[in-house]
């Protein structure tokens, strides 16, 4: 699960200066003593803080683990901001999505990733995460067709991201589109190849067109970088096909 992106979009002209050099105040206090940082917050939001003061509360859940608690918060900030008429709500609901799909919740991600993407406040890379977290949101509901449909748009927005690229290559696998598949995880093997989920869809994509010492070294990258993680452990019950496999 990634982390969420702190979404630091251009403040609004009511925003004070000393409100700002709170919030930045808090945004540091929530990824260093998450509870510290919630009584903070707290404190600010009666003090109107609005939604600044909710977002720091979502990215201090975030911190914690909270994940439902941190897309409760980041919805209220979200609907703040649109009550303000301010466009970092995009960014607030684009946070409320990938919290969801870290708290197991898909269908309440694509809601609130469906909001983020309604406007074009959201541009570039920030636009390409969303997008991916969307299709994320998108294969978990079993909408293949929809989700190749943004993670495609989300190569041109965030095509340095390896997660794009792998997140492509392994529902090009789903699928059975061998060549795609394999030019994708190429990609992603270029920009991260100490990322051991990257190294065991490799391994995957090997096994799948039938290239054992392909896969065999993949899935042993993938189990040496990351070995008490389920990526590593995935990759060592991948490779335990081959001790059982007879002879030529």
């Amino acid at each position: 699960m990634l982390m969420l992106p702190l979404l630091l979009l251009a403040a609004p002209q009511s925003v004070s200066p000393a409100d700002l050099q709170r919030y930045d105040r808090c945004i540091a206090l929530a990824q260093s003593d998450p509870a510290a940082a919630q009584a903070d917050a707290g404190r600010w939001r009666i003090a109107g803080g609005r939604y600044l003061a909710q977002q720091c509360s979502g990215i201090a859940h975030a911190t914690a683990g909270n994940w439902a608690s941190a897309a409760a918060a980041f919805t209220d900030a979200a609907h703040a901001a649109e009550i303000a008429k301010d466009d970092v709500a995009s960014g607030y609901w684009a946070q409320a999505g990938n919290a969801w799909l870290a708290a197991g919740e898909p269908a309440k991600a694509r809601a609130a990733l469906d909001a983020a993407l309604a406007t074009p406040a959201l541009t570039g890379l920030q636009r390409g995460e969303a997008q991916l977290d969307r299709a994320r949101a998108l294969v978990a509901a079993d909408d293949l067709a929809a989700a190749r449909g943004d993670i495609d748009t989300a190569l041109t927005n965030a095509a340095d991201d390896p997660l794009a690229w792998l997140l492509s290559a392994t529902l090009a696998r789903r699928v059975k589109d061998l060549p795609r598949a394999r030019h994708d995880i190429a990609e992603a093997l270029k920009r991260s190849p100490d990322d051991a989920s990257v190294q065991l869809e490799a391994g995957n994509i090997a096994a799948m067109g039938g290239n054992e010492a392909a896969a065999r070294a993949a899935w042993g990258q993938a189990a040496r970088i990351a070995p008490t993680t389920p990526v590593g452990r995935s990759a060592v019950a991948a490779l335990r096909q081959f001790d059982d496999a007879p002879a030529n």
